[in-house]
C-alpha cells in the first residue's frame, strides 16, 4: 500500500507521487520535504505530519519514482545495499528538477500566496542545498547533507538563507568535509551551520531526543525570519 496521497507533473510530462501533509492551522508558508535514500517511509512521513503541526503544507516528493514508484526500504542489510545502489545511479539534477516542479505545483495552488521552503535529509539535505542555489526557492533547510562540499565549487552558493546540520560522528562525514563546509558557506552571511558534538549521521530521526529537540528549534526559528509571518 503506497501512502503518497497527490501527485506532481515532472518537467518531462510525467506524473511522481507526493506524500501531502496538511495543517490545520496553516501558517500560509509550505516545505518541500526531500526523503532519505529509503524513500517516503513512515520516518519521512512522520517528519512531515509534525511540520504540519508547525502550521506548514508539506509536499514529501518520491524522488526515486523513476526507478520504482513509492519505493519504501527498510534499514536491513538487504535494503540497505539497495538503496546505497540507487544512489550510485541516482542523477541529481533529476532531484532538482523534482524539487523545482513540485514548488511550482505548490506556489499554483488556489489561495496559495506563501513562501516555499526545502527541506532534506541526507540525499535529501544535499538536493536542499543544490536546490538554494538552482531553484526559486525561499529557504532552504540540510539535515546531514552528504556531498555538499563537493558541489560548492561546481553549483555555487546559494541564493536564499540555508541553515545546515551535521554530526560530528557522522560516519559519511570526513573532517575535511565539515570544515570545508563551515570555512565557504559558514562564513556567509546568509548561511548557519550547526555541529551536533555526540550526534551521528541520522540524527534528527533516529539520534537523541535533545539533539532533535535542538535542531527543529533552530530551524522553526530559521524558518520564522527566513519566510515571515503569515501571508497577507
Amino acid at each position: 500500500m503506497s501512502f503518497l496521497n497527490d501527485s506532481v507533473a515532472a518537467r518531462n510530462g510525467e506524473q511522481f507521487g507526493v506524500y501531502v501533509a496538511k495543517p490545520i492551522s496553516p501558517n500560509g508558508h509550505a516545505i518541500v520535504l526531500l526523503q532519505e535514500i529509503f524513500g517516503v517511509t513512515q520516518v519521512i512521513r512522520k517528519v512531515a505530519d509534525d511540520y504540519a503541526a508547525d502550521g506548514y503544507l508539506v509536499y514529501a516528493p518520491d524522488l526515486f519514482w523513476r526507478f520504482e514508484p513509492g519505493m519504501e526500504l527498510s534499514h536491513s542489510k538487504e535494503d540497505i545495499k539497495r538503496a546505497m545502489s540507487l544512489l550510485e545511479k541516482y542523477d541529481l539534477s533529476d532531484g532538482v528538477s523534482d524539487v523545482a516542479a513540485t514548488v511550482e505545483h505548490i506556489r499554483a495552488l488556489p489561495d496559495f500566496n506563501g513562501k516555499v521552503a526545502v527541506a532534506g535529509l541526507c540525499m535529501g539535505g544535499h538536493l536542499a542545498y543544490l536546490s538554494s542555489v538552482q531553484s526559486r526557492v525561499d529557504a532552504a533547510v540540510s539535515y546531514y547533507g552528504i556531498g555538499i562540499d563537493k558541489s560548492i565549487e561546481s553549483a555555487g552558493v546559494p541564493k536564499c538563507p540555508v541553515i545546515l546540520h551535521y554530526g560530528k560522528k557522522d560516519a559519511f562525514l570526513t573532517p575535511e568535509a565539515l570544515q570545508t563546509i563551515q570555512e565557504r558557506l559558514g562564513t556567509l552571511p546568509s548561511v548557519a551551520v550547526y555541529v551536533y558534538e555526540d550526534a551521528d549521521h541520522g540524527f534528527y530521526t533516529r539520534g537523541s531526543k535533545q539533539d532533535v529537540r535542538i535542531a527543529h528549534e533552530r530551524t522553526e526559528a530559521f524558518l520564522r525570519q527566513a519566510l515571515g509571518g503569515v501571508p497577507a
